[in-house]
């Protein structure tokens, strides 16, 4: 399966102006083949071909107004080409129906914060000896690495984030096990399987018992991040003060993001680890963010959380479900299975109307979710 490593990398001054000219030319050169197929379907003109942008792009580094084009490497430009194939096929997709409809293809605006450009093999961009990370026409960047590649990887994506900062990713094929986490059938407890409830009051609630508190990231930081956009609103726009301001934002909410990140690794991991099976509610996390809740619902970030369950379970030979949305584990009693209807949502504990047992509700929807996961992955 297929794994992406990212890394934090520190350009110096002048590997960061390198960088900055492959983002600006990337983004040019993704407008302007956007631009061209804008205009030729507006004219009512056949649809330009992928093979035609990339030789407007060549001829246009031989004229006087785009010859800057030719100081960055030749494979980031192309890459900013597929990336604006994938993205009409995206769009295209849709239309069809073989996939959820988005956009169509937007123009890149230069004010954007996050950039980023992609190196193939042909760039011949490599890890050197000394494991820095050396890029055509940007020199030997400083990585700092948290682990081992488990493979070579065939591209590598260098990221500037709205914060500021630079990272490196790779995509790469892997197996299960090699990077000190569990293989198949390892781990403490490995052949149990365990349902989980997700919620509010607690992140998740697990079938045997466990409830693991919700951090709400964001709301603990919401003091410092109100300070930031106040002073961010009151600096003249367009002006350097602003710049640093909006800076200052950027890196706020991302040590948000960061440290929510982090807890769900830590969370899915440790589950992954513990657990045979592992079975999940499937919450419309849109509908959701459209209540009252939505600033809780976005910090809790369950579908990020979900999607780290899935990917590690299958990649550590863990069974993996999810539970349809619909499936009413607040109404059955896990213990009998009788439906004894909605409840409120202030109702934390009841009794079962027909055996008598008592449940706390979050408990006894993660049970029911345990039971309904065995049913479906049983057949």
């Amino acid at each position: 399966m297929q794994l992406r490593y990212s890394f934090r990398i520190y350009p110096t001054r002048g590997q960061q102006n390198a960088l900055a000219r492959a983002f600006g030319c990337a983004r040019v050169v993704y407008n302007d083949a956007l631009r061209a197929r804008e205009e030729a379907r507006e004219a009512g003109l056949p649809y330009v071909t992928a093979a035609e942008l990339s030789a407007a792009m060549t001829a246009a580094k031989r004229t006087p107004e785009r010859a800057w084009l030719g100081e960055v490497s030749a494979v980031v430009l192309q890459q900013s080409l597929r990336d604006l194939e994938a993205a009409y096929r995206a769009f295209f997709d849709g239309l069809a129906g073989r996939r959820p409809k988005v956009g169509s293809p937007r123009f890149k605006s230069r004010k954007d914060s996050r950039r980023s450009i992609r190196f193939t093999a042909n760039a011949r961009w490599q890890i050197t000896p000394g494991g820095k990370l050396a890029l055509p026409k940007v020199g030997e960047v400083k990585v700092r690495w948290s682990r081992r590649l488990p493979s070579v990887p065939p591209t590598v994506t260098v990221v500037k984030d709205t914060a500021g900062r630079y990272f490196c990713s790779f995509v790469v094929e892997t197996t299960g096990g090699g990077t000190g986490e569990p293989g198949p059938g390892e781990g403490l407890g490995a052949g149990c399987d365990v349902g989980i409830d997700l919620g509010l009051e607690h992140f998740a609630v697990t079938s045997d018992g466990r409830k693991i508190a919700s951090p709400r990231f964001l709301r603990r930081a919401e003091k410092k991040l109100r300070r930031a956009q106040r002073a961010l609103s009151r600096k003249q726009k367009g002006s350097a003060n602003r710049d640093k301001a909006r800076l200052k934002v950027a890196r706020a909410h991302a040590g948000v993001a960061d440290a929510r990140r982090e807890f769900h690794h830590q969370l899915s991991t440790a589950l992954v680890r513990e657990s045979q099976a592992v079975y999940v509610e499937d919450l419309c996390v849109k509908g959701l963010a459209r209540t009252r809740l939505a600033a809780s619902v976005h910090d809790a970030g369950w579908s990020q959380f979900t999607k780290m369950l899935e990917y590690k379970a299958r990649r550590y030979g863990r069974t993996f479900a999810r539970v349809d949305r619909a499936f009413p584990s607040s109404q059955l009693c896990s213990g009998c299975g009788y439906r004894d209807g909605p409840k409120p949502l202030h109702v934390r504990h009841w009794t079962c109307g027909h055996c008598g047992a008592g449940h706390d509700r979050d408990v006894n929807a993660a049970r029911n979710i345990l039971h309904e996961g065995r049913r479906i992955t049983s057949g």
